[in-house]
Protein backbone atom coordinates (compact mmCIF):
# COMPACT_ATOMS: atom_id res chain seq x y z
CA UNK A 1 0.00 0.00 0.00
CA UNK A 2 2.83 2.40 0.85
CA UNK A 3 4.46 1.79 -2.53
CA UNK A 4 1.12 2.33 -4.26
CA UNK A 5 0.58 5.65 -2.47
CA UNK A 6 4.14 6.78 -3.28
CA UNK A 7 3.71 5.90 -6.96
CA UNK A 8 0.35 7.67 -6.98
CA UNK A 9 1.88 10.83 -5.55
CA UNK A 10 4.69 10.79 -8.13
CA UNK A 11 2.26 10.16 -11.00
CA UNK A 12 0.02 12.92 -9.66
CA UNK A 13 2.88 15.42 -9.70
CA UNK A 14 3.94 14.40 -13.23
CA UNK A 15 0.34 14.49 -14.48
CA UNK A 16 -0.35 17.93 -13.05
CA UNK A 17 2.91 19.26 -14.49
CA UNK A 18 2.07 17.98 -17.98
CA UNK A 19 -1.51 19.25 -17.70
CA UNK A 20 -0.30 22.67 -16.54
CA UNK A 21 1.97 22.95 -19.60
CA UNK A 22 -0.82 21.93 -21.98
CA UNK A 23 -3.31 24.23 -20.26
CA UNK A 24 -0.95 27.19 -20.31
CA UNK A 25 -0.11 26.75 -23.98
CA UNK A 26 -3.75 26.33 -25.02
CA UNK A 27 -4.96 29.39 -23.12
CA UNK A 28 -2.12 31.86 -23.59
CA UNK A 29 -0.83 30.77 -26.98
CA UNK A 30 -3.67 28.95 -28.67
CA UNK A 31 -6.28 31.62 -27.91
CA UNK A 32 -4.45 34.30 -29.92
CA UNK A 33 -4.03 37.94 -28.89
CA UNK A 34 -5.89 38.19 -25.59
CA UNK A 35 -5.75 42.00 -25.67
CA UNK A 36 -8.24 42.04 -28.55
CA UNK A 37 -10.83 40.34 -26.35
CA UNK A 38 -10.16 42.65 -23.39
CA UNK A 39 -9.75 45.99 -25.22
CA UNK A 40 -12.08 45.28 -28.14
CA UNK A 41 -11.59 45.08 -31.88
CA UNK A 42 -11.40 48.86 -32.21
CA UNK A 43 -8.26 49.19 -30.07
CA UNK A 44 -5.29 50.38 -32.08
CA UNK A 45 -2.12 48.29 -32.48
CA UNK A 46 -0.31 50.85 -30.30
CA UNK A 47 -2.85 50.45 -27.49
CA UNK A 48 -2.75 46.66 -27.67
CA UNK A 49 1.06 46.62 -27.66
CA UNK A 50 1.15 48.89 -24.60
CA UNK A 51 -1.38 46.79 -22.69
CA UNK A 52 0.33 43.55 -23.75
CA UNK A 53 3.60 44.84 -22.27
CA UNK A 54 1.86 45.80 -19.01
CA UNK A 55 0.54 42.24 -18.70
CA UNK A 56 3.97 40.80 -19.38
CA UNK A 57 2.75 39.09 -22.54
CA UNK A 58 5.69 40.35 -24.57
CA UNK A 59 7.98 37.90 -22.73
CA UNK A 60 8.80 34.48 -24.26
CA UNK A 61 6.27 31.70 -23.64
CA UNK A 62 8.67 29.59 -21.59
CA UNK A 63 9.47 32.57 -19.36
CA UNK A 64 5.79 33.34 -18.78
CA UNK A 65 5.12 29.70 -17.88
CA UNK A 66 7.90 29.67 -15.28
CA UNK A 67 6.65 32.98 -13.86
CA UNK A 68 3.13 31.57 -13.63
CA UNK A 69 4.24 28.32 -12.01
CA UNK A 70 6.98 29.34 -9.53
CA UNK A 71 6.80 33.15 -9.56
CA UNK A 72 9.10 35.86 -10.83
CA UNK A 73 10.06 37.77 -7.67
CA UNK A 74 13.40 35.95 -7.66
CA UNK A 75 14.07 37.16 -11.22
CA UNK A 76 12.85 40.69 -10.59
CA UNK A 77 15.02 40.91 -7.48
CA UNK A 78 18.13 40.71 -9.65
CA UNK A 79 16.84 43.64 -11.70
CA UNK A 80 15.98 45.86 -8.75
CA UNK A 81 18.94 44.94 -6.58
CA UNK A 82 16.86 44.71 -3.39
CA UNK A 83 14.76 41.94 -1.81
CA UNK A 84 11.13 42.05 -2.93
CA UNK A 85 8.52 41.53 -0.22
CA UNK A 86 4.76 41.83 0.23
CA UNK A 87 2.89 43.86 2.85
CA UNK A 88 -0.81 44.15 3.60
CA UNK A 89 -2.59 47.13 2.12
CA UNK A 90 -4.53 48.77 5.00
CA UNK A 91 -7.34 49.85 2.66
CA UNK A 92 -7.97 46.60 0.77
CA UNK A 93 -6.48 44.02 3.13
CA UNK A 94 -4.60 42.50 0.18
CA UNK A 95 -0.88 42.12 -0.38
CA UNK A 96 1.16 44.79 -2.19
CA UNK A 97 4.70 44.44 -3.46
CA UNK A 98 7.60 46.57 -2.19
CA UNK A 99 11.36 46.64 -2.40
CA UNK A 100 13.03 46.19 0.98
CA UNK A 101 15.63 48.99 0.95
CA UNK A 102 17.60 48.68 4.18
CA UNK A 103 14.46 47.62 6.06
CA UNK A 104 12.28 50.32 4.48
CA UNK A 105 9.34 49.29 2.26
CA UNK A 106 9.89 51.30 -0.90
CA UNK A 107 8.26 51.97 -4.25
CA UNK A 108 8.92 54.44 -7.03
CA UNK A 109 7.04 56.48 -9.62
CA UNK A 110 7.79 58.97 -12.38
CA UNK A 111 6.40 62.50 -12.34
CA UNK A 112 7.28 65.02 -15.03
CA UNK A 113 10.46 63.14 -15.87
CA UNK A 114 11.58 62.93 -12.23
CA UNK A 115 11.98 59.72 -10.26
CA UNK A 116 10.06 59.86 -6.97
CA UNK A 117 10.76 57.47 -4.08
CA UNK A 118 7.74 56.39 -2.02
CA UNK A 119 8.47 55.01 1.46
CA UNK A 120 5.78 53.29 3.47
CA UNK A 121 5.61 54.13 7.16
CA UNK A 122 4.60 51.82 10.00
CA UNK A 123 1.08 53.34 10.14
CA UNK A 124 0.56 52.61 6.43
CA UNK A 125 1.08 56.18 5.26
CA UNK A 126 3.54 57.02 2.48
CA UNK A 127 6.20 59.71 2.30
CA UNK A 128 7.72 60.77 -1.01
CA UNK A 129 10.92 62.52 -2.00
CA UNK A 130 12.95 63.08 -5.13
CA UNK A 131 15.43 60.30 -5.91
CA UNK A 132 19.00 61.27 -6.60
CA UNK A 133 21.84 59.08 -7.70
CA UNK A 134 19.53 56.16 -8.40
CA UNK A 135 20.01 56.05 -12.16
CA UNK A 136 22.37 53.57 -13.79
CA UNK A 137 23.98 53.67 -17.22
CA UNK A 138 23.61 50.86 -19.75
CA UNK A 139 25.93 49.86 -22.57
CA UNK A 140 24.39 52.41 -24.93
CA UNK A 141 25.06 55.21 -22.47
CA UNK A 142 21.39 55.68 -21.52
CA UNK A 143 20.33 56.18 -17.92
CA UNK A 144 17.85 53.63 -16.60
CA UNK A 145 16.35 52.49 -13.31
CA UNK A 146 14.61 49.27 -12.24
CA UNK A 147 12.13 49.58 -9.38
CA UNK A 148 8.72 48.53 -8.04
CA UNK A 149 5.90 50.79 -9.20
CA UNK A 150 2.56 51.47 -7.48
CA UNK A 151 0.77 48.77 -9.51
CA UNK A 152 2.75 45.76 -8.23
CA UNK A 153 5.09 45.61 -11.21
CA UNK A 154 8.83 45.65 -11.45
CA UNK A 155 9.49 48.19 -14.20
CA UNK A 156 12.36 49.89 -15.99
CA UNK A 157 12.29 53.63 -16.60
CA UNK A 158 14.59 55.42 -19.03
CA UNK A 159 15.67 58.92 -18.01
CA UNK A 160 14.35 61.47 -20.45
CA UNK A 161 12.61 58.76 -22.49
CA UNK A 162 9.35 58.17 -20.65
CA UNK A 163 7.10 55.87 -22.69
CA UNK A 164 3.50 56.70 -23.55
CA UNK A 165 1.36 54.13 -21.79
CA UNK A 166 -2.27 53.24 -22.41
CA UNK A 167 -3.71 52.38 -19.00
CA UNK A 168 -7.00 50.46 -18.76
CA UNK A 169 -9.42 52.11 -16.32
CA UNK A 170 -13.12 51.67 -15.57
CA UNK A 171 -13.80 54.54 -17.96
CA UNK A 172 -11.74 52.93 -20.72
CA UNK A 173 -8.21 53.44 -22.01
CA UNK A 174 -6.33 56.50 -20.79
CA UNK A 175 -3.07 57.77 -22.22
CA UNK A 176 -0.34 58.48 -19.70
CA UNK A 177 3.21 59.82 -20.04
CA UNK A 178 6.43 59.04 -18.17
CA UNK A 179 5.71 55.36 -18.54
CA UNK A 180 8.18 52.49 -18.11
CA UNK A 181 9.93 50.84 -21.00
CA UNK A 182 9.68 47.29 -19.58
CA UNK A 183 7.35 45.47 -17.17
CA UNK A 184 7.56 42.38 -14.97
CA UNK A 185 4.14 41.87 -13.29
CA UNK A 186 5.09 40.51 -9.86
CA UNK A 187 3.67 37.20 -8.62
CA UNK A 188 4.77 34.37 -6.34
CA UNK A 189 3.50 31.70 -8.70
CA UNK A 190 0.83 29.03 -8.61
CA UNK A 191 2.86 26.71 -6.37
CA UNK A 192 3.02 29.45 -3.73
CA UNK A 193 -0.65 30.35 -3.99
CA UNK A 194 -0.31 33.44 -6.18
CA UNK A 195 -1.20 32.80 -9.85
CA UNK A 196 -1.37 36.53 -10.61
CA UNK A 197 -3.89 39.34 -10.82
CA UNK A 198 -7.41 38.81 -12.12
CA UNK A 199 -7.88 41.11 -15.10
CA UNK A 200 -11.63 41.08 -14.59
CA UNK A 201 -11.63 42.15 -10.94
CA UNK A 202 -8.23 43.86 -10.66
CA UNK A 203 -7.50 41.79 -7.54
CA UNK A 204 -5.30 38.74 -6.85
CA UNK A 205 -6.77 35.60 -8.38
CA UNK A 206 -6.43 33.72 -5.09
CA UNK A 207 -8.59 36.33 -3.32
CA UNK A 208 -11.38 36.10 -5.90
CA UNK A 209 -11.13 32.34 -6.49
CA UNK A 210 -11.18 30.95 -2.94
CA UNK A 211 -14.72 32.18 -2.08
CA UNK A 212 -15.99 30.64 -5.34
CA UNK A 213 -14.38 27.31 -4.49
CA UNK A 214 -15.99 27.40 -1.07
CA UNK A 215 -19.42 28.12 -2.56
CA UNK A 216 -19.08 25.27 -5.04
CA UNK A 217 -17.86 22.86 -2.36
CA UNK A 218 -20.95 23.68 -0.29
CA UNK A 219 -23.26 23.15 -3.26
CA UNK A 220 -21.46 19.99 -4.37
CA UNK A 221 -21.37 18.63 -0.82
CA UNK A 222 -25.10 19.11 -0.27
CA UNK A 223 -25.88 17.67 -3.71
CA UNK A 224 -23.61 14.68 -3.08
CA UNK A 225 -25.24 14.02 0.30
CA UNK A 226 -28.66 13.98 -1.39
CA UNK A 227 -27.87 12.28 -4.70
CA UNK A 228 -25.55 9.43 -3.82
CA UNK A 229 -27.49 7.67 -1.02
CA UNK A 230 -30.78 8.12 -2.86
CA UNK A 231 -29.34 6.92 -6.19
CA UNK A 232 -27.71 3.89 -4.61
CA UNK A 233 -30.90 3.02 -2.73
CA UNK A 234 -33.07 3.27 -5.86
CA UNK A 235 -30.53 1.33 -7.92
CA UNK A 236 -30.33 -1.47 -5.39
CA UNK A 237 -34.12 -1.50 -5.03
CA UNK A 238 -34.55 -1.79 -8.80
CA UNK A 239 -31.83 -4.44 -9.04
CA UNK A 240 -33.38 -6.81 -6.53
CA UNK A 241 -36.79 -6.35 -8.19
CA UNK A 242 -35.63 -6.94 -11.76
CA UNK A 243 -38.48 -7.03 -14.26
CA UNK A 244 -41.11 -6.03 -11.73
CA UNK A 245 -43.24 -2.84 -12.00
CA UNK A 246 -41.08 -1.09 -9.39
CA UNK A 247 -37.95 -1.80 -11.43
CA UNK A 248 -39.57 -0.53 -14.63
CA UNK A 249 -40.84 2.63 -12.92
CA UNK A 250 -37.41 3.47 -11.45
CA UNK A 251 -35.61 2.68 -14.72
CA UNK A 252 -37.94 4.72 -16.96
CA UNK A 253 -38.05 7.67 -14.57
CA UNK A 254 -34.28 7.73 -14.10
CA UNK A 255 -33.68 7.45 -17.85
CA UNK A 256 -35.98 10.40 -18.53
CA UNK A 257 -34.31 12.52 -15.83
CA UNK A 258 -30.82 11.71 -17.14
CA UNK A 259 -31.76 12.44 -20.77
CA UNK A 260 -33.07 15.91 -19.90
CA UNK A 261 -30.33 18.60 -20.14
CA UNK A 262 -29.47 20.59 -17.03
CA UNK A 263 -30.65 23.90 -18.44
CA UNK A 264 -34.07 22.45 -19.28
CA UNK A 265 -34.49 20.96 -15.82
CA UNK A 266 -33.24 24.14 -14.18
CA UNK A 267 -35.58 26.45 -16.10
CA UNK A 268 -38.48 24.07 -15.48
CA UNK A 269 -37.86 24.15 -11.72
CA UNK A 270 -37.45 27.94 -11.75
CA UNK A 271 -40.81 28.37 -13.48
CA UNK A 272 -42.65 26.06 -11.07
CA UNK A 273 -41.05 26.67 -7.67
CA UNK A 274 -39.54 30.11 -8.19
CA UNK A 275 -42.10 32.01 -10.28
CA UNK A 276 -45.45 30.23 -10.11
CA UNK A 277 -45.48 28.83 -6.57
CA UNK A 278 -42.83 31.25 -5.22
CA UNK A 279 -41.70 28.71 -2.65
CA UNK A 280 -37.99 29.02 -3.41
CA UNK A 281 -35.64 31.76 -4.69
CA UNK A 282 -35.58 31.70 -8.50
CA UNK A 283 -31.94 32.85 -8.56
CA UNK A 284 -29.10 32.50 -6.08
CA UNK A 285 -28.77 36.19 -5.24
CA UNK A 286 -25.87 36.61 -2.81
CA UNK A 287 -26.21 39.74 -0.65
CA UNK A 288 -23.15 38.79 1.41
CA UNK A 289 -20.26 36.35 1.32
CA UNK A 290 -22.08 34.00 3.71
CA UNK A 291 -25.47 34.20 2.00
CA UNK A 292 -25.78 30.43 1.57
CA UNK A 293 -25.45 29.96 5.33
CA UNK A 294 -27.82 32.81 6.12
CA UNK A 295 -30.42 31.60 3.62
CA UNK A 296 -30.02 27.88 2.79
CA UNK A 297 -33.01 28.12 0.42
CA UNK A 298 -30.58 29.52 -2.16
CA UNK A 299 -29.25 25.97 -2.54
CA UNK A 300 -32.64 24.33 -3.03
CA UNK A 301 -33.20 24.74 -6.78
CA UNK A 302 -29.55 24.14 -7.82
CA UNK A 303 -29.50 20.95 -5.71
CA UNK A 304 -32.84 19.79 -7.14
CA UNK A 305 -31.52 20.34 -10.65
CA UNK A 306 -28.36 18.36 -9.96
CA UNK A 307 -30.38 15.62 -8.30
CA UNK A 308 -32.68 15.25 -11.29
CA UNK A 309 -29.74 15.04 -13.70
CA UNK A 310 -27.37 12.84 -11.69
CA UNK A 311 -29.79 10.60 -9.80
CA UNK A 312 -30.91 8.56 -12.80
CA UNK A 313 -27.45 7.87 -14.19
CA UNK A 314 -25.99 6.53 -10.95
CA UNK A 315 -29.18 4.63 -10.12
CA UNK A 316 -29.11 2.85 -13.49
CA UNK A 317 -25.43 1.94 -13.07
CA UNK A 318 -26.12 0.60 -9.59
CA UNK A 319 -29.13 -1.37 -10.86
CA UNK A 320 -27.10 -3.00 -13.62
CA UNK A 321 -24.35 -3.95 -11.18
CA UNK A 322 -26.88 -5.28 -8.66
CA UNK A 323 -28.62 -7.43 -11.30
CA UNK A 324 -25.28 -8.91 -12.34
CA UNK A 325 -24.34 -9.74 -8.75
CA UNK A 326 -27.74 -11.26 -7.94
CA UNK A 327 -27.32 -13.63 -10.91
CA UNK A 328 -23.85 -14.78 -9.84
CA UNK A 329 -23.20 -18.36 -8.70
CA UNK A 330 -22.38 -17.63 -5.07
CA UNK A 331 -25.62 -15.69 -4.59
CA UNK A 332 -27.63 -18.54 -6.11
CA UNK A 333 -25.82 -21.00 -3.87
CA UNK A 334 -26.65 -18.92 -0.80
CA UNK A 335 -30.32 -18.83 -1.83
CA UNK A 336 -30.41 -22.61 -2.41
CA UNK A 337 -28.92 -23.22 1.04
CA UNK A 338 -31.81 -21.29 2.54
CA UNK A 339 -29.95 -18.21 3.71
CA UNK A 340 -32.38 -15.34 4.36
CA UNK A 341 -32.67 -13.05 1.35
CA UNK A 342 -32.23 -9.93 3.46
CA UNK A 343 -28.92 -11.24 4.78
CA UNK A 344 -27.78 -12.23 1.29
CA UNK A 345 -28.49 -8.76 -0.05
CA UNK A 346 -27.06 -6.76 2.84
CA UNK A 347 -24.00 -8.88 3.61
CA UNK A 348 -22.94 -10.22 0.23
CA UNK A 349 -24.69 -8.62 -2.76
CA UNK A 350 -24.56 -4.91 -1.96
CA UNK A 351 -20.87 -4.82 -1.16
CA UNK A 352 -19.92 -6.42 -4.47
CA UNK A 353 -22.54 -4.49 -6.42
CA UNK A 354 -20.95 -1.20 -5.34
CA UNK A 355 -17.63 -2.04 -7.01
CA UNK A 356 -18.73 -0.67 -10.41
CA UNK A 357 -20.72 2.39 -9.24
CA UNK A 358 -17.85 3.57 -7.02
CA UNK A 359 -15.86 4.59 -10.11
CA UNK A 360 -18.80 6.55 -11.50
CA UNK A 361 -19.37 8.20 -8.13
CA UNK A 362 -15.75 9.35 -7.88
CA UNK A 363 -15.90 10.79 -11.39
CA UNK A 364 -19.09 12.60 -10.54
CA UNK A 365 -17.53 14.14 -7.44
CA UNK A 366 -15.12 15.90 -9.78
CA UNK A 367 -18.01 16.94 -12.03
CA UNK A 368 -19.98 18.28 -9.07
CA UNK A 369 -17.07 20.55 -8.15
CA UNK A 370 -15.63 21.64 -11.48
CA UNK A 371 -18.35 20.96 -14.04
CA UNK A 372 -21.28 22.92 -12.66
CA UNK A 373 -20.96 25.67 -15.26
CA UNK A 374 -24.46 25.28 -16.72
CA UNK A 375 -26.23 24.95 -13.37
CA UNK A 376 -24.34 27.83 -11.77
CA UNK A 377 -24.90 30.11 -14.76
CA UNK A 378 -28.65 29.36 -14.84
CA UNK A 379 -29.11 30.27 -11.19
CA UNK A 380 -26.41 32.95 -11.05
CA UNK A 381 -24.69 30.93 -8.33
CA UNK A 382 -21.22 32.43 -7.65
CA UNK A 383 -19.27 29.20 -7.69
CA UNK A 384 -16.23 27.80 -9.47
CA UNK A 385 -18.08 26.92 -12.68
CA UNK A 386 -19.64 30.37 -13.00
CA UNK A 387 -16.23 31.89 -12.23
CA UNK A 388 -14.60 29.96 -15.08
CA UNK A 389 -17.42 30.94 -17.45
CA UNK A 390 -17.17 34.68 -16.68
CA UNK A 391 -13.38 34.60 -16.83
CA UNK A 392 -13.47 32.91 -20.24
CA UNK A 393 -15.93 35.49 -21.58
CA UNK A 394 -13.78 38.37 -20.29
CA UNK A 395 -10.46 36.85 -21.34
CA UNK A 396 -9.07 36.65 -17.80
CA UNK A 397 -6.38 34.07 -18.51
CA UNK A 398 -4.84 34.17 -15.03
CA UNK A 399 -8.19 33.28 -13.45
CA UNK A 400 -8.98 30.57 -16.03
CA UNK A 401 -5.63 28.85 -15.57
CA UNK A 402 -5.83 28.84 -11.77
CA UNK A 403 -9.45 27.64 -11.69
CA UNK A 404 -8.75 24.93 -14.26
CA UNK A 405 -5.80 23.64 -12.23
CA UNK A 406 -8.07 23.40 -9.19
CA UNK A 407 -10.46 21.17 -11.13
CA UNK A 408 -7.55 19.04 -12.38
CA UNK A 409 -6.29 18.58 -8.81
CA UNK A 410 -9.76 17.55 -7.68
CA UNK A 411 -10.05 15.05 -10.54
CA UNK A 412 -6.74 13.41 -9.66
CA UNK A 413 -7.51 13.31 -5.93
CA UNK A 414 -10.92 11.75 -6.49
CA UNK A 415 -9.36 9.11 -8.76
CA UNK A 416 -6.92 8.21 -5.99
CA UNK A 417 -9.73 8.06 -3.44
CA UNK A 418 -11.66 5.80 -5.80
CA UNK A 419 -8.73 3.38 -5.98
CA UNK A 420 -8.46 3.32 -2.21
CA UNK A 421 -12.22 2.75 -1.88
CA UNK A 422 -11.86 -0.48 -3.86
CA UNK A 423 -9.71 -1.97 -1.11
CA UNK A 424 -12.40 -1.21 1.46
CA UNK A 425 -15.16 -2.82 -0.63
CA UNK A 426 -13.11 -5.83 -1.68
CA UNK A 427 -10.30 -6.97 0.65
CA UNK A 428 -8.98 -9.27 -2.07
CA UNK A 429 -7.69 -6.24 -3.97
CA UNK A 430 -4.16 -5.27 -2.95
CA UNK A 431 -1.87 -2.59 -4.30
CA UNK A 432 1.83 -3.28 -4.38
Amino acid sequence: MARFILRSIISTIVTMLLVSIALFVLIEVGSGDITVKILGVFATPEQRASYRAQLGLDAPVWQRYIDWLIGNDWRAKRKVGYPLVTATNPQTGEKDWYADVDGQLTRWKMEEGRLITLKRQEDGSVTSHLSSGAWKINEEGNEYFWGVDTKNNTVMWMRGEGAEVWALTKAGLRKEGDGPQKYIPLRKGLLRGDPGISLQYGRPVAVTLIPRIRNTLVLAGVAFAVIMPLALFLGILAGINEGKPLDRFISITSLGATATPEFVTGIFLILIFGIWLKWLPAVALFTSADAIFENPKLLALPVLTLTAVELGYIARMTRASMVEVMESDYIRTAIIKGMPKTRIILKHAIRNALMAPITIIMLHVNWLVGGLVVVEVIFGYPGLGYYIYKSAIFGDFNAIEAAAMVTVAIAIITRLLGDLAYTLLNPRIRYS
